[in-house]
């Protein structure tokens, strides 16, 4: 029998740029998932990416298009500005969990009060990552890291913060799914999800959201095999894969005739 020759097509929007991603890090999925979307839609001229504080803080160097480094959780006050700008730019979020959960949770929850029309890709690690593996809002309940040396606590610490479901109950986010990347048909089910937010975004329906739960060997002090285990065993239990919240059927979250009931009040 003939072996087939599989040929990989580097995503045209990418650079020639080595990531600085540890070795079985998911940020490095994430970006090739990006680029083949902004490939395969056209959006390279079209839109502009948002990065934020954290591992994926260099990944303006990735990808050929117009793109800015947000101030640690700020992502979405950036994207307000430019989406309110120009509305038919298209404006990707991406985030982590210290920088959205913890700096920038007051910046997320009041884009989506806004029902902005922006796409949030919220990668969910469970640690923080690139500033040495402390504690995050997203770190399990006994899980160690650097500043839980003992594990998490819920009397010091609290519970894990669950940002899909959350912002399922946002009015403004007309979409909120929660994928993974430790598998190769998880991979395809997050680049379907992200797609749709994508997609979504350029219908001018919402604020699309999409959680990736996400490998992190370095932080979490294991071997990169070992993480995606991790995700099954430990993440997935605490935070569900599956679509929290869609409502992309409707026009809008809010369509004008609502917007007149409200103002006539």
């Amino acid at each position: 029998m003939r072996a087939v020759k599989t040929i990989y097509q580097r995503p045209v929007v990418f650079t020639d740029e080595i990531t600085t991603y540890c070795g079985g890090c998911g940020h490095g999925i994430i970006n090739k998932i990006i680029a083949e979307l902004i490939d395969e839609m056209e959006l390279r001229d079209k839109g502009v990416i948002c990065w934020p504080i954290g591992c994926s803080c260099l990944s303006d160097l990735y990808y050929k298009m117009d793109q800015i480094m947000c101030l640690h959780g700020r992502a979405p006050a950036v994207a307000t500005g430019m989406k309110r700008a120009n509305p038919k730019e298209f404006v990707l979020v991406y985030q982590g969990d210290g920088d959205m959960v913890s700096e920038g949770m007051a910046e997320i929850m009041h884009a989506a009060i806004r029902s902005e029309k922006f796409s949030i890709i919220f990668v969910n690690n469970a640690i923080y990552g690139m500033t040495g593996g402390q504690m995050a809002p997203t770190t399990l309940l006994g899980q160690h890291a650097s500043t839980a040396p003992y594990g998490r606590r819920i009397d010091s610490s609290g519970y894990p913060v669950q940002m899909a479901e959350l912002m399922a109950t946002m009015p403004g986010v007309i979409y909120s799914e929660r994928v993974a990347v430790n598998s190769p048909q998880r991979i395809l089910q997050a680049k379907k999800a992200i797609k749709k937010a994508f997609q979504l975004q350029l219908e001018g329906k919402g604020l699309s959201f999409v959680e990736v739960l996400s490998m992190c060997p370095t932080g979490w002090s294991t071997a990169p095999v070992k993480a995606l285990d991790w995700v099954d065993q430990k993440m997935i239990p605490i935070y569900p894969l599956g679509v929290k919240k869609d409502v992309s059927e409707g026009e809008t979250v809010q369509n004008e005739e609502q917007e007149l009931e409200v103002r006539s009040l």
